[in-house]
């Protein structure tokens, strides 16, 4: 049995984020259903949300044989980075790592925020966020943050987002950019995402737990 369980819905993209961070590394996580009010789950997340990662591997010196769990979709997928030692995904500079844990932060606040509304509305269908004057305004909003994300690409020098190494960076930013992608919404004219899109799609992660899994 896998050491590494990740406890979440296959379609949430925050899941999403840390099984694409598994295939780049080359990781066997199992993925699990969960019940995020039930009160085990409580207790392994107390904010009763997706995902949760559950790390069976012995720790060194007090936590050897004690399982480790954390939450929180981008410090899950930034422990596997440095548990494998893949300092091209996470850097070990400083000044490198600050940049690629700044779009992290960015997607994980910023834009996933701006499409919320939106998405709920055309993607889920929630009967809760079906006010036309917030489903424009929020399609315009997120159309803003994504073309923010446009110019960082042209002003990389590269083709990833931070330039020429494929970091979690593009992990967290490409499953957002999926997901404006496939939203039923008029698209901001992006030339730069979109040639980073096509980029990704050249990735097993990307291609499996991107498109094939849905917006």
């Amino acid at each position: 049995m896998s050491a590494l369980r990740v406890l979440g819905r296959a379609a949430s993209i925050n899941v999403r984020k840390v099984l694409w961070t598994g295939v780049e590394l080359g990781l066997d996580l199992v993925r699990e259903d969960v019940d995020v009010k039930a009160d085990a789950f409580r207790v392994l997340n107390p904010n009763a949300m997706m995902p949760v990662l559950i790390d069976a591997q012995a720790g060194p010196g007090a936590d050897a044989g004690t399982p480790f769990s954390m939450w929180e979709s981008n410090s899950i997928c930034r422990y596997l980075a440095r548990r494998e030692g893949r300092e091209d995904l996470l850097p070990d500079e400083p000044r490198r790592r600050a940049l690629v844990e700044m779009w992290m932060d960015w997607q994980g606040g910023e834009l996933n925020n701006s499409w919320r509304y939106a998405f709920m509305a055309l993607v889920r269908k929630s009967p809760l966020h079906q006010d036309p004057a917030q489903i424009e305004a929020g399609i315009a909003h997120w159309n803003r943050h994504m073309t923010m994300l446009d110019g960082q690409l042209e002003r990389s020098g590269g083709p990833y987002v931070l330039g020429a190494t494929f970091t979690l960076a593009d992990v967290v930013l490409g499953l957002s950019a999926h997901r404006w992608h496939a939203a039923p919404i008029a698209h901001a004219s992006l030339p730069a995402v979109d040639a980073w899109y096509e980029r990704l799609l050249a990735r097993p992660g990307f291609a499996l737990h991107g498109p094939a899994a849905g917006p």
